[in-house]
């Protein structure tokens, strides 16, 4: 019976190691230095990244009535000053980081940002269209959330380009009863390294973090409380039940055994 307890012991030591935070991401040490001064700008310095998704419209006369010349208008090809109104076309921006566009073919746009690369086809329609006014904006941007609780992680739409971390966490149903608003963590790409940002909102006081605008690719991870109780009982109950049983016939043997003596 001895040798059935210290068995037992050791397979609920390592039962114990195994299931420790076995669903908490992205953990930093305790000494972990956060980064900081959080870059609170609007979204208008994203750049643009093979994988976008662009909406381009490209107007004639500085805008003028807003006539799109994306969809191109034979009779009028030549004047290029009044084109059809048809619906903006999406463009992907393909893994060298160029865009197929009508009559120029391809062109480089990754690594710039949205008034860079709409200055840059002003230029390249200049030479088809009486002064081209260009609108360009990323149809497919996108943030992660984990509110604190597994399973409930969401992938949103940007729609807004000054949607804020408070907003972010709204869109995901807000922080979760298992989550640490005292641990938010923002994760960004900052000149192709991983910043991350700790934000604290459980006082009145982080609201002035919360409102920081929220980039393209940004990681909302709300830390969860470490439900160690719980997470115990699910592991030992089938240990203890095995006890039980073991002990029930270790105990049924051995009277059985007496009684035939």
């Amino acid at each position: 019976m001895r040798k059935i307890l210290y068995l037992s012991g050791l397979l609920l030591f390592f039962s114990s190691c195994s299931w420790l935070n076995p669903s908490i991401m992205l953990k930093t040490g305790k000494n972990y230095q956060f980064s900081k001064n959080i870059d609170s700008s609007s979204t208008t310095n994203y750049k643009i990244s093979p994988n976008d998704y662009l909406q381009i419209k490209i107007y004639s006369n500085n805008g003028f009535k807003l006539i799109d010349v994306t969809s191109l208008n034979t009779s009028a090809a030549g004047m290029g000053t009044a084109m059809s109104s048809a619906a903006a076309v999406i463009y992907n921006v393909e893994s060298d980081g160029s865009v197929k566009l009508p009559i120029v073919g391809r062109k480089k746009l990754s690594g710039l940002t949205l008034k860079e690369a709409e200055v840059m086809l002003e230029g390249i329609y200049e030479d088809y269209y009486v002064k081209p006014f260009a609108d360009v904006k990323v149809t497919n941007r996108r943030i992660i959330v984990f509110p604190g609780e597994p399973g409930a992680a969401k992938v949103i739409p940007i729609m807004n380009d000054n949607t804020t971390l408070l907003e972010g966490l709204a869109l995901a149903g807000g922080i979760s009863t298992d989550g640490k608003a005292r641990v938010v963590k923002l994760i960004r790409n900052v000149n192709g390294k991983q910043s991350v940002y700790l934000v604290n909102l459980e006082t009145i006081q982080g609201l002035q973090l919360g409102s920081t605008v929220l980039q393209a690719n940004d990681i909302i991870y709300v830390e969860p409380r470490r439900r160690y109780s719980s997470k115990l009982l699910q592991e030992v109950a089938p240990i203890v039940s095995l006890l039980t049983s073991t002990f029930i016939l270790y105990t049924y043997s051995k009277t059985i055994s007496n009684l035939t003596k």
